[in-house]
């Protein structure tokens, strides 16, 4: 059995900001993307993206920014895609 170390970073315009996100899949999870970015103070904000029955990547856990969650879609399209 061999271990794979996914993980990429994508440059993207959210609002009116290009930010960075960070993704990396998760190993102990099928098909779970761990993302991270940094918000206006540089704090960083962590989540988790997982596929629904649809193939649309979604957000799956709690509290964020609003701005993080308008991203939802272009995370999604990003994680489609494959291409990183």
């Amino acid at each position: 059995m061999s271990l794979t170390n996914v993980s990429f970073t994508k440059i993207l315009k959210t609002g009116d900001r290009l930010r960075e996100f960070n993704f990396r899949k998760l190993p102990n999870k099928e098909n779970s993307y761990h993302v991270d970015v940094t918000d206006d103070r540089g704090q960083r904000i962590v989540f988790t993206m997982q596929p629904d029955g649809e193939g649309h990547w979604k957000i799956i856990e709690g509290d964020r920014p609003k701005w993080v969650y308008f991203s939802e879609d272009l995370l999604s399209g990003v994680l489609k895609e494959g291409d990183f």
